[in-house]
């Protein structure tokens, strides 16, 4: 029977939850695919998969050192209004793209407004938290060498880059 292992594509369903048991994320019919071993998911639920076999049902708790990390408090700044183009919608919650200064691609939240001073907090929203994973393994299929070469998985009909 076919284990998850480096290079394999597999398929998930799952409940993802947090400390409350409030439902922060779910995927189902098969929906989620990643290949296994190229730090594609957290590295917590990773390690989790690794050696399960199809139809394997398990639940696993990560703690945030193994999921998204501690909230990191520098990347918390207060920046002025004229930051964001005019027509942006800034309130609590929003979300948007930015690129840090190592040409990484980061979400950053909106995290209180007062006045022209907007918060901002590029930790990602699950930054710190304990994650509750409930999962189902749905598919196992050795990766394809292109798979592995580009490092992610292609659909049916190949890729588009």
């Amino acid at each position: 029977m076919a284990k998850i292992a480096q290079n394999t594509v597999v398929s998930l369903d799952y409940t993802l939850t947090n400390d409350a048991g409030e439902t922060l994320d779910k995927s189902e019919n098969g929906q989620f695919v990643y290949l296994h071993g190229t730090n594609s998911i957290i590295p917590g639920l990773e390690k989790a998969l690794h050696d399960k076999t199809l139809n394997d049902k398990f639940d696993v708790t990560i703690e945030a050192d193994d999921a998204y990390g501690a909230k990191d408090e520098a990347k918390k700044q207060v920046v002025g209004r004229d930051m964001f183009e005019a027509d942006s919608p800034i309130e609590v919650g929003v979300q948007f793209h930015a690129q840090s200064p190592e040409g990484e691609m980061l979400v950053i939240t909106v995290t209180d407004v007062n006045g022209d001073e907007i918060t901002i907090d590029g930790n990602h929203p699950l930054a710190g938290e304990r994650l509750h994973f409930s999962v189902e393994v749905k598919e196992i299929r050795d990766a394809t060498e292109e798979e592995i070469a580009h490092g992610h998985v292609h659909g049916p009909d190949g890729h588009n880059h």
